[in-house]
């Protein structure tokens, strides 16, 4: 997408943890961001240009009215952790089918799907290729939550392959203002590289040419020391990240800095889900 005229992105899951971190760093002039939830998101600020929308994206209705003359979507509503398989199906799977639906249905061009790492947890670091670990390799899910996004992605290459969508699903290690512990370390996204990485998706062009519509899988990640994850993927469509968590490690680990991982839960894309029982709440 380019500055040059008027253009309204919707935010599903908009006052979650990525959204609220993403909504001032999305906010730019001529572009009115649609911010839906099933939990209020906060007025528009000074400055800004928002509209809000309380609803489900499990909600058909709400997600027809909400995709009405919308240039892009950003989906990142849903359940964000393991929970028992029927709320997983509804919210995760059923609710990325009905916001892909309502996104045809409105003749909506672009839509960014927020998949995660763990549809692919259970890969380890001796998987990977020169020490990287390509972005779109096959599922290999660690919790009913990882297969809700294997069935996000499947769906994406559904709706791009049969109505021409342009689809790319972001495999997010995790985004927070910084990293908390030594696998963190790699899986982390800075929120102003998870901003430049969502414009870059939002980008109509590769390069100073037009952007042909297509499916594409994308590691969601800084440009980490310690990371396992390739970014090739990412830079094909011009996502160049710019932090570090390095420069958190010394904080985080003191004498321990230079430690190899220890054990599956670090050495494991998926971390801690790989050990967590199926169907399980996690808070």
């Amino acid at each position: 997408m380019t500055d040059t005229h008027a253009q309204t992105v919707l935010i599903t899951g908009a006052n979650g943890g990525v959204g609220r971190l993403m909504r001032p760093r999305l906010a730019r002039a001529g572009r009115t961001l649609r911010l839906l939830d099933v939990v209020r998101p906060e007025p528009a600020a000074a400055g800004e240009a928002v509209e809000i929308v309380e609803a489900s994206v499990t909600d058909e209705v709400a997600m027809r009215e909400a995709c009405a003359g919308v240039d892009a979507i950003i989906h990142l509503g849903g359940i964000s952790v393991e929970a028992p398989w029927a709320d997983i199906l509804a919210v995760n799977i059923d609710g990325t089918r009905v916001v892909l639906e309502a996104a045809r249905d409105a003749g909506v061009p672009r839509v960014v799907l927020a998949s995660s790492n763990h549809a692919v947890g259970f890969y380890g670091m001796d998987d990977a290729f020169d020490g990287d670990l390509p972005a779109d390799r096959l599922p290999r899910p660690d919790t009913y939550y990882g297969v809700s996004k294997v069935a996000m992605e499947g769906l994406g290459s559904l709706f791009h392959d049969r109505y021409g969508i342009d689809v790319t699903c972001l495999r997010i290690g995790s985004c927070f203002e910084k990293p908390w512990d030594r696998r963190s370390l790699w899986t982390w996204m800075s929120p102003a590289d998870g901003a430049r990485l969502f414009e870059a998706c939002l980008s109509e062009a590769d390069g100073g040419e037009a952007r042909e519509p297509g499916f594409r899988i994308v590691w969601g990640i800084s440009r980490n020391t310690r990371s396992w994850w390739s970014l090739a993927a990412g830079e094909a469509i011009g996502y160049h990240p710019q932090d570090d968590s390095e420069v958190y490690a010394a904080e985080l680990l003191g004498d321990a800095v230079d430690d190899e991982p220890q054990g599956l839960e670090e050495r494991l894309a998926g971390g801690k889900f790989c050990l967590t029982p199926l169907g399980q709440h996690m808070k």
